[in-house]
């Protein structure tokens, strides 16, 4: 995926470590402009992450590029349990607050894979409207273990929806272009300029050994997020990520220019979220889990988030998808 253009306007943020209907029941009704979540995906199993330090070594028990040996060593693990008896009842709460703290030009993205998406839809459509629903995202990478006993599952699904399909916020021109799969059809200037994303997202996951990990077991790409913040919210909008684990959706909004919300009832993700956002101007870290913290403190901070005014004069789709203004 293409580069977004760094905003330099300020922008507020809020971390706060909560269960995150508490926190859902304290927003606004209609001050949000963008939901996305990523909640635990219910596989039944605990999902886990370990860290590993590799050092040079001739005797080592790993072979990386061009032959070199490594030495491998365990330097710490992070994990979340990931089984809901009841699935759709844990988010069903969830999604109708969504729901009520979207603007009417809001969107909301619902991030899952194959084992509850389709369930998943049944509910969104009854809490959004079945007409809300604009496009069902399929983010396909290619990493990691492969059976051959089935087709391995290698994509994950992102249900998008909008608040008002007569008036949402979309804006595929600050969108990164991609590659033509064949240039040679399309012409020279075409293929220079690239074209607007289909609804399959070829991005890889973020790797075990680069720069953008940060060692949480279910971390997704700021590539990903990138895209939705950029054509699913406005410049100095909010948005909110009430499953924020790692705190991908928050940097990808403050990246862009955006303010957000992350919640999240992780010690370990909060404790991540922390280091990541560590002396980002504007952005507040506040464990509500500990140390007493009230309703009222967690009420303030968002209020301090939402507080900024923010430009009236955005692009908006219509029904038709023409480019209207924001009100």
């Amino acid at each position: 995926m293409g580069e977004y253009v760094l905003a330099m306007t300020p922008n507020a943020g809020l971390v706060v470590r909560a269960d995150n209907l508490d926190v859902l029941r304290l927003v606004p009704d209609g001050s949000i402009d963008l939901v996305y979540i990523d909640p635990p995906f219910n596989t039944g199993h605990r999902q886990k992450r370990t860290q590993l330090r590799t050092v040079r070594d001739r005797g080592g028990d790993r072979v990386g590029f061009g032959g070199m040996r490594y030495r491998t060593t365990r330097v710490g693990s992070r994990s979340f349990g990931d089984a809901f008896d009841d699935y759709l009842a844990f988010l069903e709460p969830r999604i109708v607050e969504a729901h009520r703290v979207l603007r009417r030009s809001g969107s909301f993205y619902l991030h899952l894979d194959y084992r509850e998406v389709h369930y998943a839809k049944v509910l969104v459509d009854r809490v959004f409207g079945r007409d809300s629903f604009l496009n069902e995202i399929v983010w396909a990478y290619d990493y990691g273990a492969r059976t051959r006993r089935r087709w391995p599952a290698k994509h994950d699904d992102i249900l998008f929806y909008v608040k008002d399909r007569n008036r949402y916020h979309f804006d595929a021109d600050a969108v990164d272009r991609i590659p033509y799969m064949a240039p040679g059809l399309v012409g020279a200037e075409k293929a220079a300029r690239g074209k607007l994303p289909t609804d399959t997202w070829w991005h890889t996951i973020v790797s075990p050994t680069g720069k953008e990990k940060l060692g949480y077991p279910t971390q997704k790409p700021m590539g990903v997020l990138k895209r939705i913040v950029a054509a699913s919210s406005p410049r100095g909008g909010v948005v909110l990520d009430f499953f924020a684990g790692s705190g991908t959706a928050g940097d990808a909004a403050s990246a862009l220019g955006r303010r957000f919300v992350a919640v999240d009832e992780s010690q370990e993700a909060f404790d991540v979220m922390r280091r990541r956002f560590a002396g980002r101007p504007g952005v507040v870290c506040l464990d509500a889990q500990r140390g007493g913290k009230a309703a009222i403190e967690v009420a303030d901070e968002i209020a301090r988030v939402l507080e900024p005014d923010r430009e009236a004069d955005q692009p908006v789709a219509d029904a038709d998808g023409a480019t209207g203004r924001r009100r």
